[in-house]
């Protein structure tokens, strides 16, 4: 497989289904539904699409366990584009007394995920979230962050970089203001990446040692990027996880 730095970018838009490689004997997609084993049938959890409910075994969340794993989720489930899952450790307050409040005091919700459909995978391209564009999207009108405050903080702790972070709206501009959706959410989780590559992108990086995950022109950009889904991380704080978009 190719570094991120010698990916070519000419490869047809990935938000068309007729984009996508057919299934091979060695793809996850080959044997029927990816994600099958997560899912079932209708429901408006942020953990699926709003025809699909989390079965039991599967993603519910009793209070007090670990929150389920995003990356887990996503190397299980894949996509016909996927490449690696950029890593990330968890972000952890700088304090203890701020770990206890904010982390271990605190029931975790289980992660926010971005299925796709036509065909069934995980991870919206950045670029069609950026751009609005959610045809694939599965339960794209779902309600985010129903009953929490105005903002979340959305972190990356990208590789080679300093931990990063900023805040985005819970609520939309309509009057009164309603829960952001789960389109809405991707939207503005890609305009907040696509800011951090811009500011990395002037900036020499922290370790050298991780030059292959450097972000910016002629390195990883937006398109580059899926968003597979959010990991609640701290009271208020919610990690992104991307992958790369493996090119042909």
């Amino acid at each position: 497989m190719p570094t991120p730095t010698s990916y070519t970018h000419s490869s047809p838009s990935i938000s068309s289904p007729n984009s996508y490689p057919p299934p091979t004997p060695h793809s996850p997609y080959a044997h029927g539904d990816p994600f099958s084993v997560y899912i079932e049938h209708t429901s408006h959890s942020p953990l699926s699409p709003a025809e699909l409910t989390v079965q039991p075994a599967a993603l519910d969340q009793p209070v007090g366990e670990e929150p389920h794993r995003v990356l887990v989720i996503a190397q299980q489930i894949g996509h016909p584009f996927a490449g690696e899952l950029v890593p990330q450790p968890d972000y952890r307050p700088h304090t203890q007394s701020d770990r206890r409040r904010y982390v271990e005091q605190v029931n975790l919700d289980a992660p926010i995920l971005f299925f796709m459909q036509n065909p069934t995978s995980m991870g919206i391209p950045l670029r069609d979230a950026i751009s609005s564009r959610f045809m694939h999207l599965s339960g794209r009108d779902d309600p985010m962050f129903e009953g929490r405050g105005p903002s979340v903080s959305i972190r990356l702790n990208w590789p080679g970089y300093a931990p990063w972070s900023r805040q985005i709206p819970t609520r939309d501009f309509r009057s009164p203001p309603h829960p952001v959706t789960r389109a809405k959410l991707a939207r503005n989780v890609a305009k907040t990446i696509n800011r951090f590559i811009k500011e990395m992108s002037t900036r020499p990086m922290e370790d050298p040692s991780q030059a292959r995950w450097r972000v910016g022109p002629q390195h990883i950009r937006l398109e580059d990027l899926l968003l597979v889904g959010l990991q609640h991380v701290s009271m208020g704080s919610w990690q992104a996880h991307v992958r790369l978009v493996r090119r042909h």
